[in-house]
């Protein structure tokens, strides 16, 4: 099958989630797929196919994981968001790499960084009290010099506010100072949402 029709394929599988389970171990075997569009197409979809059923993905965590030591920053981008994905779902399944993912809030890519945000507020949903001695990362992520990171790196203060306000309130001055002096907009109103989730404005 040409790279083309496969990728069309994959499309249409993403959009009917019935045939989800029974296409993991099929999707999985893309991962060897010589085509490294089809690749992150496939890493994508089993992070959204683990999300849904995390122990039929189990056997290609580790498979998936690997990615993340590649030179290819897309298959790295969406390795660490598959991972993410999984691990909302079920952390013990991504227990073993979560410290190797703090790794990426330097990655040299911009959508590496981002990418580790998402993944990150993924986790963070299900699992936020791990999070507690790291938030200096996410700190430093708010201050990043892509304006798509920044926008991003407020969401995990909101998402760990609403569920460990604790971890978000010795921030809530830096905050309250990007949502009144950043350049971008969108950072800005992030900002403040997640200041609103601790209760203090």
């Amino acid at each position: 099958m040409k790279e083309s029709e496969l990728y069309k394929e994959l499309g249409a599988l993403t959009k009917d989630k019935s045939r989800w389970e029974e296409n993991i171990p099929y999707v999985m075997t893309l991962l060897s797929h010589e085509s490294g569009k089809i690749k992150a197409k496939a890493l994508w979809l089993l992070g959204e196919m683990g999300l849904e059923h995390p122990f039929a993905v189990k056997d290609s965590v580790e498979t998936i994981a690997g990615f993340c030591d590649g030179d290819d920053p897309h298959l790295r981008e969406r390795a660490v968001n598959a991972l993410g994905r999984i691990g909302r779902a079920d952390y013990h399944l991504v227990e073993k790499y979560w410290k190797e993912l703090f790794r990426f809030a330097e990655d040299k890519e911009p959508k590496v960084r981002l990418s580790f945000i998402w993944a990150s507020e993924n986790i963070a949903t299900n699992t936020p009290d791990i999070y507690a001695a790291y938030m200096s990362v996410f700190v430093k992520l708010l201050y990043d010099g892509d304006d798509k990171v920044r926008m991003e790196a407020p969401e995990i203060f909101r998402v760990l506010g609403k569920r460990r306000p604790e971890f978000v309130r010795p921030y809530v001055e830096q905050l309250k100072k990007i949502s009144e002096t950043d350049s971008n907009r969108v950072v800005r109103i992030h900002s403040l949402g997640a200041i609103k989730t601790v209760g203090t404005e």
